[in-house]
């Protein structure tokens, strides 16, 4: 492969998504493969394993596919070369704003769930430490 591209196999390990689930993006239209090979396969370029990881940030916080073409869409347009038309832009950066209040607000959402989840873990650790014969 020369310097820009990459198969597959490497995308994969380097986001840690498996074959399965980056074709799945690709047909869900998240991410499309930069170019193919003279052999047709699929060639990523340090762009395309951005989007990627765009893709798996957003996937554990809930967000639906839908969500991610919506805010993937509105980044694009904004890294645009000349960038958008200033109304558009503001339009674009309002949309990006709010899936970082949504995302702000699930992690804040997971960071309860895990609390609760150590606390329970602890509870049980304690339980044990309690029990007969220890």
């Amino acid at each position: 492969m020369d310097g820009g591209h990459m198969q597959i196999g490497e995308v994969a390990a380097r986001t840690e998504l498996s074959l399965r689930t980056i074709r799945h993006y690709e047909e869900a239209g998240l991410v499309v493969p930069s170019a193919r090979s003279q052999g047709g396969f699929r060639l990523y370029t340090e762009r395309d394993v951005d989007r990627l990881m765009v893709i798996r940030r957003m996937k554990p916080l809930g967000f639906s596919l839908d969500q991610m073409r919506d805010l993937l869409e509105a980044t694009d347009r904004l890294d645009t070369a000349g960038g958008p038309a200033p109304e558009e832009h503001a339009a674009l950066l309002e949309r990006v704003r709010g899936y970082e209040e949504a995302a702000t607000r699930r992690v804040a959402d997971l960071r309860v769930q895990l609390a609760r989840a150590e606390e329970f873990a602890a509870t049980l650790r304690a339980r044990l430490d309690r029990a007969p014969g220890q």
